[in-house]
């Protein structure tokens, strides 16, 4: 008897073992997509993978969001899967779709308009506190996601912020000041930036969120075209008193380091913060300059659209369709676009330089050699040549990026070449140059570099 059960036990031992091998082999689990992290600031990168996919196979890697105005913007690519059953977006090379090569953020930076969407958009962030939403997932094959006819393997969606938990988001309606500021968590006092953005005007608030996340406060300035300034709504204001309070302001704020406090500014505000800096006594510790003038702008909106008017016939052809679709834009003119930047300074600007051998901090200009709507890089030459001839160039630093257009963001932020503009009643579509790739390297690079400078001159100086 006892031989026999211990045999028995030993058989259904055996049985058990040779079960288990079997069912391990024959169980393969579901197909993963993962993103590291899965909520994070928007100027942090995320680390895609697939992985429990069949080796040496043909994926698809999909992203798509809604704008706040709920339009769809996609971005895909095509990989192939290594042999152990996996892909990886930092270390894997796309083979078609949005972008080609090794790109571990292309899925953001390659966003675009989803096709039968609307004309000329341009993906921008009116409210801060709330993230983008990103729905990634993976596709079955080489495909294309309009198409509407894949198979979806997994799936994942990822948050991303431009305002980092902890940071003050503080309404500013003082002083006749219409803005807000943005200030990290803590006690402070931190070094701070003031923000000025372009001729669209308004309140545009997500990169001092972005600042304020990374440790700065930040002050966003509105100075044209804003419910709250209607005695300024149709015209630019170069009025020197309200740009010298905003910074006035930041410098007597309890949780600012008073003489720690540099100016941000891109395209108009080029201008203007030149202006306040050569002009005003406003003594900044660093000015960081954006695709820019440095010329004096026409006074009003109503005189800009005159000077256009003049021309129209010639910008017709360049620049301004009337209700012609995106899709089937070809200028008559092409080989005039080049002739257009010039015509648009003589038209929009009257050269009048400013004193710009007075500039005693240290200044950045970052030049996108593909704008198409400002000559940045004839303002950073005069800038570069004044400084040098006034024994200061070691206060210039000059960035120059190679097919990058005027509407310079934050990193992997997907540029918009071509945008619709308001020129009623006819569309007017403005181009604003720039290529996907080199941008979006362009404005990865920009960023570490400009938050370089910053940490250089607002923070390591003060030992």
């Amino acid at each position: 008897m006892t031989p026999f059960i211990s045999v028995h036990r030993n058989l259904a031992c055996l049985h058990r073992a040779v079960g288990g091998v079997r069912w391990r082999s024959s169980y393969r689990p579901a197909p993963l997509l993962t993103a590291t992290p899965v909520r994070g600031l928007i100027d942090e990168q995320i680390s895609i993978k697939g992985r429990f996919l069949h080796p040496h196979s043909p994926v698809t890697v999909c992203a798509q969001m809604h704008s706040e105005d709920g339009d769809l913007w996609e971005a895909f690519a095509h990989y192939n899967t290594n042999v152990d059953g996996t892909v990886n977006l930092t270390r894997d090379h796309s083979v078609g779709g949005s972008y080609l090569g090794c790109e571990p953020m292309g899925l953001f930076w390659g966003l675009q308009p989803a096709a039968g969407g609307r004309e000329g958009l341009r993906l921008r962030k009116d409210n801060v506190e709330t993230p983008f939403v990103v729905r990634m997932c993976l596709l079955e094959g080489h495909v294309s996601p309009s198409a509407g006819q894949s198979t979806e393997l997994a799936a994942i969606t990822t948050e991303r912020w431009y305002m980092a938990p902890g940071v003050q988001r503080i309404d500013v309606r003082q002083n006749g000041l219409v803005g807000t500021l943005f200030l990290p968590p803590g006690p402070g006092p931190f070094p701070a930036m003031l923000d000025l953005w372009g001729i669209g005007g308004g309140l545009v608030e997500y990169r001092s969120a972005l600042f304020a996340s990374r440790g700065y406060a930040s002050l966003s300035l509105a100075y044209m075209n804003h419910k709250e300034l209607p005695h300024l709504q149709k015209r630019i204001t170069t009025d020197d008193s309200y740009f010298k309070s905003a910074f006035q302001l930041l410098q007597d704020h309890h949780q600012v380091c008073g003489d720690r406090v540099g100016i941000i500014s891109f395209s108009l505000g080029v201008y203007l913060s030149l202006k306040m800096v050569t002009d005003t006594g406003v003594k900044p510790s660093c000015l960081i300059c954006i695709n820019g003038p440095v010329g004096k702008i026409l006074k009003s909106i109503d005189a800009a659209a005159r000077a256009i008017e003049s021309g129209r016939d010639f910008l017709r052809h360049c620049w301004m369709y009337s209700f012609c679709k995106l899709g089937s834009l070809h200028p008559v003119r092409c080989s005039s676009l080049s002739a257009l930047r010039s015509t648009l300074v003589q038209l929009l600007y009257q050269v009048v330089k400013q004193p710009l051998e007075k500039l005693a901090c240290p200044v950045m200009f970052i030049v996108g050699e593909d704008d198409q709507t400002i000559s940045s890089k004839e303002s950073s030459d005069l800038i570069e040549e004044t400084l040098a001839a006034a024994g200061k160039s070691h206060l210039f630093t000059r960035l120059s990026y190679p097919g990058t257009g005027h509407l310079f963001e934050p990193p992997y932020t997907p540029n918009t070449r071509v945008s619709l503009g308001s020129n009623k009643p006819n569309k007017v579509f403005v181009l604003w140059g720039g290529h996907l790739a080199p941008h979006a390297a362009a404005q990865e690079d920009g960023w570490k570099k400009i938050l370089d400078f910053m940490n250089n001159h607002l923070r390591l100086s003060e030992s």
